[in-house]
């Protein structure tokens, strides 16, 4: 009997000192069924063109399904209800974005998730500079020339956004704070009627995303003043940023992440994170993002939450500052 239970041990110790016996079991077994990836705006914008470039790739590498599923609706609150409360077992991913996890918390009076207590966070995506552009007949031709102007013409000059608390609206107002300018604020139902009301001479500036407004720099109808971000865009390599010019706080990004419902497994969080970085190298993708004008920019998952948390204050402040809040 003795010697049966010390052969049963050595064949356990045996089993236990294999490699693989160490290896977490989900990584072992996922994916091993399709992925949803959820998406907070209507199909066509950028959140939709990367989740459905990145779920095609990981396709490839995965051979498994990945379905993107549109939940636009209430600057992405919705979207973010939906994942928060889905299971977290990997099966359900979120293209989150600076709107959704950072200016969101930030001006909703109530939201019905936590952007940090209810997401796991995978990694970042990528990254679009946002760009002070102005109607061309503006006598202005940089930033300084066009400050001056709007204190010449108090209460005269009006800027577009794509609605109240989207990142235009915020991008403005930090603008406002800093130079101690005036100008009205006109919220539109998106970024496409906005800059079309640019154009046409509406309104006399805009802080779009690049992606958005370079067929329109291109075309010379609309002029471009400055980017944010803490280097120069390849796309207007001879525009300067706004911290060049002496203007703290516009280092920020339009950015997009990947999240998950809070609590995946640290082995299926890791498996995301190091395809998602994999797949971002790949040369046709990386041409997909450059037509979207964004940036690659890879982070791990512990980066990526406090990179997260950092932006849900910077947000935050601007807001409390600028009196920003929605449904009080």
């Amino acid at each position: 009997m003795a010697k049966s239970l010390s052969a049963v041990a050595a064949v356990i110790l045996f089993l236990f000192a294999l490699p693989w016996a160490h290896a977490p079991v989900h990584a072992q077994t996922y994916p091993v069924r399709p992925i949803r990836i959820v998406v907070p705006f209507p199909p066509g914008g950028t959140s939709d063109i990367l989740a459905r470039a990145i779920g095609q790739k990981l396709m490839e590498e995965w051979g498994q399904q990945v379905l993107t599923d549109n939940r636009p609706g209430a600057a992405g609150n919705i979207a973010s209800e939906n994942v928060a409360r889905s299971k977290p077992d990997g099966y359900t991913l979120y293209i989150n974005t600076v709107g959704t996890h950072a200016i969101n918390p930030a001006i909703y009076a109530k939201l019905t998730f936590d952007p940090i207590k209810d997401f796991t966070p995978i990694g970042m995506i990528g990254a679009t500079p946002n760009v002070l552009t102005i109607n061309d007949n503006v006598p202005a031709k940089n930033v300084k020339e066009f400050i001056d102007y709007v204190k010449r013409n108090p209460a005269k000059v009006s800027y577009g956004s794509a609605g109240s608390g989207s990142l235009t609206h915020l991008r403005m107002e930090l603008f406002k704070q800093e130079t101690g300018v005036f100008m009205v604020h006109i919220p539109y139902r998106g970024i496409a009627p906005a800059i079309t009301d640019l154009l046409g001479g509406q309104t006399q500036a805009m802080f779009p995303g690049l992606a958005a407004a370079l067929p329109h720099l291109r075309s010379g109808r609309m002029r471009a003043l400055a980017v944010t971000g803490k280097q120069r865009s390849p796309q207007l390599k001879d525009v300067p940023t706004m911290e060049e010019l002496g203007f703290k706080g516009f280092d920020a990004m339009q950015w997009y992440g990947s999240v998950g419902p809070a609590g995946l497994p640290a082995d299926v969080v890791a498996r995301l994170n190091e395809t998602q970085v994999a797949v971002l190298k790949a040369p046709d993708l990386a041409e997909r993002l450059a037509s979207e004008a964004v940036e690659p920019w890879p982070m791990t998952s512990e980066q990526f939450g406090q990179y997260i948390r950092s932006e849900i204050a910077r947000w935050t402040a601007l807001a409390k500052a600028r009196n920003i809040r929605l449904d009080e």
